[in-house]
């Protein structure tokens, strides 16, 4: 009796089950053979998102690279080698199934199950029609009702409706949507007339055309398209030579330049950015100073090709509002080889110009310009051994007040202070500064961090720039307009106001970059500007930056693969560009003024150019700017009646460096007699002498490759004298403390006020 009723419930239940599937395929059924709803397929011409620049001029259509519109075009109008790279790649099987590639959906499903989630979709061209036309999430019941919709359009329509469909809706990376629309953007071309080597790379962008379409990745766009004509190759669709041919094709075709403007940052956005499908976008891009610009950029590749610099890049950003006023690249987005490369915002190693950051930190730590800091050699006991700095020089220069240490880039003192400070906190303060490049722990970069080891961008650059003539906040940068008393983004601070205008004071003092770059440098403007070069090792990377009141700019030079240049360093090969760039930029936003260091709290004081003490009157004097309760309370005790005693810790440096520490009391940084005094104690009342310390007998010099005239020079230096000091190089005064290298033998003499002299024979090479 069990028995039967347990059978009887079985069987109830087989028959209800069988009704609801009949019922349910009843539904379905009707649900396909029902017309599709109106306007599901319309074709036709459809509105693009445009984005301007802040004047309202057309940069790029964010759909198409043609114009306003996205076109339509008829299948039989389409290259015939475009369809039929489609149908081989996304779905051979196309003209044999009803929207459903069975096999395909078996080895599939096999997958998914193996893998506990939707890897593989095995979407036909109908599926993936539908999909357009119905979007669905990538979940087994999306991939369910993608199926379904997949019958019902080929239940309604043609082979050739529904490729027509597709390829007019596919979408090929950069907003692109469509065939058409892609040619136009990629080759400057139509659909209807493209080569084997288009056909193949439109078709295997369908796959992945974020990440591989020539726009985003030249490198994966070209492995996708070799992939792609291999397989027409295998599959029958076209003939080995044809497709050895198309592989060699350029990936992008330089007609389509006209419609396509600010590449690389218009590039960025779509690629970061959903914008409405319509609509007109206001960027904030001066697109006038974005064309004067380009041109300078690649001015400064042309004339440094010899020497390895072949690519170089630049960003601007208003400093109030922190929006996007200029972004280059490269020099040409079109090239076939790196033009996509983006070195606006392509980390590398940034040399020098991460150490005013460094000097912030020190100041809100309790130092002051006036502090002094050792320039001597020191080994570093480092976690990856020892570790011994020196200068671009190659000098040792004693005792070096923070202004002069920053103003001239000494490496020697800059790691001295990250010691001090430690690793971690400098790399704290990059991190707030907006250095999100930086993702390795402080131990990884260790004391190097001073000196720019670390990956970063040219753009978290600018903006760190930025954040100090914003007294010393960081906020993000924008790339739309901003509307009339739009508030400003929220921000965080680097460092205190104080030390920003400090940092900045020091960077804007061209006297302060004399002992490191001469008197004449492309960073003098003829504006208020702040001013750093950096050089990465081995001359891989040039950068120089510019920040006014109102404006910053930031330059890049070197080579996208990481080649070294011969001898161009940041004043060199990015400093020229800054500079140009920099009068070209102040002609349409007045540079305005930096923040004072009166104006936050600083105090003017009287001291010695050399202790960084109270000066007396036997020191060459100077007025530094100091944080007020930190003014020196000690009178200078190194400039006695005997000459210059320098402390303990210095006096070997003096003994060995033949400059010694009067070369900052010289002319070079305007001492009023123009003469170095003498460390070496003198009995009193000896008569003075005159020794020519630079430069030195025998001294053999050659001009460093790459170098401007201008800009390789010696300094005149002597010691002793009664008055004022004459220079003459074979005869010809010299005047302004240094002399440019010429080729040739020469006799430099140095002539005192009460007849004494002392003459040197060096050679230039």
């Amino acid at each position: 009796m069990t028995v039967r009723r347990s059978d009887g419930r079985t069987a109830s239940a087989l028959r209800c089950a069988a009704v609801i599937l009949v019922a349910g395929a009843t539904l379905v059924g009707a649900w396909i053979a029902a017309p599709l709803p109106p306007g599901l397929l319309d074709r036709g011409t459809r509105l693009s998102a445009v984005l301007t620049d802040r004047h309202g001029l057309p940069l790029r259509t964010a759909r198409a690279g043609d114009g306003s519109l996205t076109r339509w075009l008829a299948l039989e109008a389409m290259d015939p080698d475009l369809v039929a790279a489609f149908v081989a790649l996304e779905d051979r099987r196309f003209h044999e199934h009803a929207g459903i590639d069975l096999r395909a959906a078996l080895r599939a499903a096999a997958g998914n199950l193996a893998a506990g989630r939707v890897v593989s979709g095995a979407s036909t061209i109908t599926m993936q029609l539908a999909r357009l036309v119905r979007p669905t999430p990538r979940t087994w019941g999306g991939k369910l009702r993608q199926a379904l919709w997949a019958l019902r359009l080929e239940r309604h329509l043609d082979k050739h409706e529904i490729l027509e469909q597709y390829l007019n809706r596919v979408p090929l990376g950069h907003a692109a949507a469509g065939v058409d629309g892609a040619a136009a953007l990629y080759f400057g071309a139509t659909a209807a007339d493209v080569s084997l080597g288009q056909a193949a790379l439109l078709a295997g962008l369908a796959h992945a055309p974020a990440t591989d379409n020539p726009l985003a990745s030249a490198g994966r766009a070209r492995l996708r398209r070799s992939a792609a004509l291999r397989r027409l190759v295998e599959r029958g669709y076209a003939r080995l030579a044809d497709a050895r041919r198309a592989d060699e094709e350029p990936l992008l075709g330089r007609e389509g330049r006209a419609g396509f403007l600010a590449p690389h940052f218009t590039t960025y956005l779509l690629a970061r950015t959903e914008l409405p499908a319509i609509g007109e976008w206001r960027t904030s891009l001066d697109l006038t100073l974005q064309t004067e610009l380009e041109a300078e950029v690649r001015h400064t590749v042309e004339s440094l090709r010899t020497r390895g610099g072949r690519h170089a890049a630049l960003v601007v950003l208003d400093n109030p509002t922190g929006e996007i006023l200029a972004w280059v690249g490269s020099p040409d987005f079109w090239a076939d080889t790196a033009g996509q490369v983006d070195m606006v915002v392509s980390p590398r190693q940034p040399g020098s110009t991460l150490k005013p950051f460094l000097y912030g930190l020190a100041i809100d730590r309790g130092l002051s310009p006036a502090s002094i800091l050792p320039d001597l050699p020191h080994v570093y006991q480092t976690g990856t051994g020892p570790y011994s700095p020196r200068n671009y020089d190659r000098r040792f220069h004693g005792p070096t007040r923070v202004r002069e240490a920053l103003g001239s880039s000494f490496n020697v003192p800059a790691v001295e202070l990250a010691s001090r400070l430690g690793p971690g906190s400098l790399h704290r303060t990059l991190r707030n500064a907006g250095f999100e490049s930086l993702r390795r722990s402080a131990d990884h970069y260790g004391l190097g961090l001073a000196l720019g080891n670390g990956d970063v961008t040219l753009l978290e650059l600018a903006n760190g720039y930025r954040a100090m003539a914003s007294g010393g906040i960081w906020r993000p940068v924008r790339w739309r307009l901003s509307a009339p008393g739009e508030a400003a983004e929220p921000g965080r601070r680097v460092m205190s106001a104080q030390a920003a205008a400090l940092v900045l004071d020091m960077l804007a003092d061209p006297a302060a970059r004399i002992s490191g770059f001469g008197l004449d440098t492309p960073l003098d403007l003829p504006f208020a500007a702040a001013a750093k070069t950096g050089t990465s090792r081995h001359f891989t990377d040039n950068w120089a930056v510019a920040t006014t009141g109102r404006f910053t700019l930031a330059v890049w030079v070197g080579d996208f693969s990481g080649r070294a240049m011969e001898g161009v360093s940041g004043v060199t090969g990015a400093g020229p560009l800054l500079h140009r760039a920099a009068l070209l930029v102040a002609r349409r936003y007045p540079p305005g003024t930096l923040p004072h260091p009166g104006e936050v709290g600083a105090v003017p004081v009287r001291i010695c150019r050399l202790s960084g003490l109270v000066a007396t009157d036997r020191c060459p004097a100077m007025t530094e700017w100091v944080p007020a309760g930190r003014e020196p309370d000690q009178r200078c005790d190194w400039h006695t009646d005997r000459g210059v005693v320098l402390p303990v810790e210095y006096q070997e440096w003096a003994r060995a460096d033949g400059e010694t520490a009067g070369r900052r009391d010289g002319q070079a940084v305007g001492h009023p007699n123009g003469q170095a005094p003498n460390v070496a104690a003198r009995p009193a009342g000896e008569p003075a002498s005159l020794t020519i310390l630079s430069p030195r007998e025998g001294d053999r010099y050659r001009r460093p490759p790459g170098v401007p005239a201008r800009y390789a020079t010696v300094a005149l230096r002597a010691a002793g004298g009664s008055a004022d000091v004459r220079w003459f190089v074979d005869g010809r005064q010299v005047r302004g403390g240094r002399w440019a290298l010429q080729r040739g033998r020469h006799v430099v003499r140095a002539e005192g006020g009460s007849g004494e002299r002392d003459e040197v024979r060096i050679v230039v090479d």
